[in-house]
């Protein structure tokens, strides 16, 4: 299933450089060059409905860049995790497990995470984002594997919330060009109420998709390097 949604991924993500190459300015000269940041700066409230600029860059003015980093991560992930995959004598815990270790891993398990959500929710009103968020709950399922053999972490789980993420961001792109504004990664839905959680159309969306896509392939890369979440040690336990 994994190897089926990371083709249609990769394969969507070539049509798209296809379709667009050449029709991208990729530098700008004269007076053009020192007034795009400005201009972005003024239009995007009224373009975009977000309060960080930097969101309404990242996520919409240059999408496609960002479709291609989530791809490029992907790949990582992917590649490392085909390199660990079997070898066993790679896979070694870093700590020992310790009382101190483990339960303070899990005391501060839930608010990495919701520290993480908050991260990413709040990426169209606030510096974060995606990106980062998704980084941070990764960390917290990093300082669990890091410090406890007990983990109930499956990696078919991991797997289909990085493909639904994945589906759910290029799905995002697909209707805003299937659209009435005809253009990938359009915002096609109303931009609510200025400076709110419930604002700037699709940004939240899909900076909700790349955490869950950027946080679930960190766990798995995290996870390949070790055996308790992934591997034979926890299923001899059961």
């Amino acid at each position: 299933m994994r190897r089926f949604f990371s083709l249609i991924l990769i394969i969507g993500f070539g049509f798209y450089l296809v379709t667009v190459i050449g029709r991208i300015p990729f530098a700008a000269t004269g007076e053009a060059k020192g007034s795009v940041g400005v201009q972005i700066v003024n239009d995007t409230v009224n373009d975009t409905g977000a309060a960080n600029a930097v969101t309404s860059v990242v996520v919409l003015y240059r999408g496609f860049d960002t479709l291609g980093e989530v791809t490029v991560l992907f790949l990582a992930a992917l590649g490392m995790s085909l390199l660990l995959k079997g070898t066993e004598e790679v896979k070694a815990r870093v700590f020992d497990e310790s009382f101190i270790l483990k339960t303070g891993s899990y005391l501060l398990f839930p608010f990495i995470v919701l520290f993480g959500l908050y991260i990413i929710v709040h990426g169209h009103l606030t510096p974060g984002g995606g990106f980062p968020g998704g980084v941070v709950i990764a960390t917290a399922f990093f300082i669990i594997v890091m410090t406890s053999e007990m983990v109930r972490l499956r990696e078919n789980l991991v797997s289909i919330l990085e493909s639904l993420a994945g589906l759910t961001f290029i799905a995002l792109g697909i209707a805003g060009l299937l659209g009435t504004k005809n253009s990938f990664l359009a915002n096609f839905m109303g931009k609510g109420v200025f400076n709110t959680i419930l604002s700037a159309g699709i940004i939240p969306f899909i900076y909700a998709a790349i955490g869950i896509k950027v946080g679930s392939e960190l766990t798995g890369a995290v996870g390949s390097m070790f055996l308790s979440p992934f591997g034979k040690q926890e299923e001899a336990g059961e």
